[in-house]
């Protein structure tokens, strides 16, 4: 869902090259010259507000994240609370997902965060899911061996195709929960403001963890 428009976003972004990146072209396998500390890398791709992924930053001190995201407002609305925060294994990046081979190397990323992903109903519209075939072959160059997708969303049409094409495309999955907050995940689940919006309302959160086969 495209945020309204805010103003001072870009001149943040602009001001800020020391914690966000802009369509970077040279930056795959040296994303960890961004961090202080060279740690396993996770990417969380479509960062909306920011809320995941700044709380998984600051529990997880130990790994080093990327927030990657199209929208200038809503990655404005992350920097702002990043400015504040200086949280040293966070960094920002605007790109768009298609791209994703082209930001990062082979085996790069450990682990990637799909979360409120847009569900692209129409069936015309299917290439553009990121659980579509053509995202997977990309999440599986960029990550490491064994390295992991979350996945989680309130759309059940979308989820019952995420499955089924993840396992069409031969990933194994570690966890599936058709009620993610009545889950044995569900003590250390870190909420994204849609999970908070949806759960309130009683929907249920649909949940996959899955890895590409050696």
């Amino acid at each position: 869902m495209r945020l309204r428009n805010k103003p001072w976003a870009a001149a943040l972004i602009q001001a800020h090259p020391e914690l966000i990146m802009v369509n970077p072209s040279q930056m795959a396998g040296k994303w960890q010259q961004r961090f202080p500390k060279k740690q396993p890398l996770e990417l969380e791709l479509g960062s909306g507000k920011g809320k995941f992924i700044l709380e998984k930053a600051q529990q997880n001190p130990q790994t080093n994240f990327i927030a990657m995201e199209i929208q200038t407002a809503a990655l404005g609305m992350i920097l702002k609370q990043q400015v504040e925060l200086q949280l040293p294994n966070l960094q920002l990046l605007q790109a768009n997902g298609r791209e994703l081979v082209n930001l990062f190397s082979p085996n790069e990323i450990q682990k990637l965060y799909l979360n409120f992903s847009d569900p692209w109903p129409k069936t015309r519209h299917t290439k553009r899911r990121l659980t579509a075939p053509n995202f997977l072959e990309q999440y599986q160059t960029i990550l490491s061996p064994q390295g992991e997708i979350e996945f989680k969303t309130d759309n059940q049409g979308l989820f019952e195709y995420s499955l089924c094409s993840c396992n069409n495309f031969g990933l194994e999955f570690d966890d599936v929960f058709l009620n993610l907050h009545h889950s044995e995940r569900a003590a250390n689940n870190i909420t994204t403001e849609y999970e908070d919006k949806f759960s309130k309302k009683g929907q249920p959160i649909y949940f996959l963890a899955a890895h590409f086969k050696d």
